[in-house]
């Protein structure tokens, strides 16, 4: 795999980065767009560790307190041990319950993405905004995705393989080095992902209606392009601007705080 900076005008930077695959699938688009939003959500402060982190401890906690709960279904459980149980119970529930709004968040927004997917493999262009609404963005994130005509039709299973895995850190190491999250803390705010899709679209669940997306020329996006090397693919820098009439966004506007 290599990485190599974007040639163009400031308004269309962007860094452009090459995997030896044949085709980029929709399992490898998946994780290179889950992967962002945790890198968006915890470099944005948003979040207080990476969003695997987060949740292993969600499933970690589902998990003890079903031991506990077995544990003391037990008559043989001495009085002093059962209190300690119910004691850690408790706090297991608390953290669940602490957690549990943002991990349903997160569950509906890939359960969408899937969908997505599913529906459309070839997803050209993807957004992540971060701000109070998509027309009012503090940061903006464009991920914009090359496929040949030839790549073969196939279906997801949504499993991280390796192509995934190494241009997911080829992502995150080009963000980071060209500064994305050094900002001031934004405080608590929401993440919207938008997805290019064509006019036939149609899965109203989890989704917002389909409309012209804008946000200010103020507003300097951090723009990556992922596409196979060895199909040599260009793609009309035309093509790079706001999202057109067609697009749609997922109906995930909401505030993501863990």
């Amino acid at each position: 795999m290599a990485l190599t900076e974007g040639e163009g005008s400031s308004e269309m930077d962007l860094t452009e980065i090459e995997t030896t695959a044949e085709f980029l699938d929709g399992s490898v688009i998946f994780h290179l767009v889950k992967d962002a939003i945790g890198f968006v959500l915890y470099m944005h402060q948003q979040i207080p560790s990476i969003l695997q982190d987060i949740s292993l401890e969600f499933e970690s906690m589902h998990a003890e307190y079903k031991e506990l709960e077995m544990d003391l279904a037990k008559t043989e459980v001495k009085a002093s041990l059962r209190r300690k149980h119910v004691g850690r119970m408790r706090e297991c529930k608390q953290g669940i319950r602490r957690m549990e709004k943002f991990m349903n968040s997160v569950s509906c927004l890939q359960t969408a993405l899937q969908l997505m997917i599913s529906e459309i493999p070839n997803i050209q262009e993807v957004i992540l905004v971060l701000g109070t609404s998509p027309i009012r963005p503090q940061h903006v994130y464009q991920m914009y995705f090359s496929h040949s005509n030839a790549a073969p039709s196939v279906e997801a299973d949504f499993i991280k393989g390796k192509t995934a895995e190494g241009l997911s850190k080829k992502a995150i190491r080009a963000l980071i080095s060209r500064g994305a999250g050094s900002s001031s803390y934004p405080g608590p705010t929401k993440l919207f992902l938008m997805v290019k899709a064509p006019t036939s679209f149609n899965l109203p669940l989890h989704f917002l209606p389909k409309r012209d997306f804008r946000y200010s020329k103020k507003i300097v996006p951090f723009r990556l392009r992922f596409r196979c090397r060895t199909q040599g693919l260009e793609i009309d820098a035309s093509g790079h601007g706001s999202l057109s009439s067609r697009s749609t966004g997922f109906n995930v506007g909401m505030q993501l705080r863990a």
